[in-house]
């Protein structure tokens, strides 16, 4: 059941790093998509919240991507992009293969991290990435505050019992930055019943 009275109680100056691939990742398990615009609105209200860093892979093959980021960018996210890799992935038979996107931010995230912690002294991650475990675990030492919202299936079992981490599942929570049921990239996925 949604919480309507959510609010982060945050300790300071926060930065807010969403690795929107990670996040996109979760439509599967929630049936809806994060709005992006809804999600910037949400965060904005934070007095705290110094920067909203976004994080995506742009393919210079599809228009769609670069409108999409050129979309997020005019919004206010401060973005961070790459061009994505296509990797060959092939099939049992070793003769058939088929193209992968990759982009991974892990790299990024974590030094955007360090060259911003005198900055900030709380974080909200949107992923629920276990790669992030010794990320979350060196700011816990230099005593900052970690949130992690992730979506409902997504969570890495490196973080279910990590103290000092705040876990925040994203459709119980915050629910008002989901799209309704049934809309995926601004397509209707299933007729409305009359």
């Amino acid at each position: 059941m949604a919480d309507k009275n959510f609010e982060f109680r945050l300790k300071g100056k926060t930065l807010v790093l969403i690795d929107w691939a990670n996040v996109y990742g979760w439509t599967k398990n929630l049936k809806q998509e994060v709005d992006e615009i809804k999600l910037f609105n949400f965060l904005k209200k934070y007095k705290e919240i110094g920067e909203i860093r976004f994080y995506f892979g742009e393919d210079k093959t599809n228009k769609k991507s670069g409108d999409f980021l050129k979309k997020v960018k005019k919004y206010g996210y401060t973005l961070v992009k790459k061009e994505v890799k296509f990797i060959k992935i092939f099939d049992e038979t070793g003769k058939n293969f088929f193209l992968k996107r990759k982009c991974d931010f892990d790299l990024e995230i974590g030094l955007d991290c360090f060259e911003l912690i005198d900055k900030y002294q709380s974080f909200i991650f949107f992923s629920g990435d276990g790669d992030y475990k010794t990320l979350y675990n060196r700011l816990l030492i230099k005593h900052k505050q970690i949130i992690v919202v992730f979506g409902h299936g997504s969570l890495g079992r490196e973080l279910v019992d990590n103290k000092g981490i705040f876990l925040c599942e994203i459709q119980k929570n915050i629910p008002s930055v989901l799209k309704p049921k049934g809309v995926i990239r601004g397509i209707i996925t299933k007729k409305k019943k009359k």
